[in-house]
């Protein structure tokens, strides 16, 4: 598929036909996001993959708020930054998950980013439990790994529709000549 298909093509998508995944797709898809960029080369991200739909509906509860699609979907990959290995963990994995999530694209699959880092577990008990401590108690996160999101993942029960027209050309300032205080 050509890039620019692809990117036409990524959708946040929350509804999976429960199909699962074969581990060489998923595999594919790993592979893509390992290859991501990161400061100095620090290769910070990890990988968690939790291919069981039990364990994704479990972690669906690590928010009350913004993850409980994740209940049908067969399978999820936490993005997870090592942050001894730069400050720059949080910008490192974001760039990770994109490309696994144009990844998913190119092997057929939907995705949707579900935010951890700095979320509560409850939306109304912003300063109790984080998604990430639940997340630690369910899952073997790896020592000093802080989860920045999950991306949940499987086969679209639908096909989604195409973005809404919008003004992108507002979205860009071109700048034209020198730079402030320039000769």
């Amino acid at each position: 598929m050509e890039f620019k298909e692809i990117i036409r093509r990524r959708r946040s998508v929350r509804k999976f036909d429960g199909r699962p995944v074969p581990r060489e797709v998923v595999g594919r898809v790993l592979d893509a996001a390992l290859g991501a960029p990161s400061s100095r080369n620090s290769r910070s991200t990890r990988f968690l993959a939790v291919d069981d739909p039990a364990a994704v509906a479990r972690m669906a509860e690590m928010r009350d708020y913004g993850a409980g699609f994740m209940k049908g979907a067969p399978m999820a990959i936490v993005v997870l930054g090592d942050a001894a290995k730069t400050d720059l963990w949080r910008e490192n994995c974001a760039i990770a998950a994109t490309l696994l999530q144009l990844a998913c694209v190119d092997e057929g699959l939907a995705s949707c980013w579900v935010h951890v880092d700095g979320r509560p577990r409850l939306k109304d008990a912003p300063d109790g439990e984080t998604a990430a401590d639940y997340l630690r108690t369910l899952l073997p996160l790896p020592e000093g790994c802080e989860p920045l999101c999950v991306i949940a993942m499987g086969y679209s029960d639908f096909v989604p529709a195409p973005l809404p027209e919008a003004d992108d050309a507002a979205r860009v300032t071109w700048l034209e000549g020198k730079v402030k205080g320039e000769r």
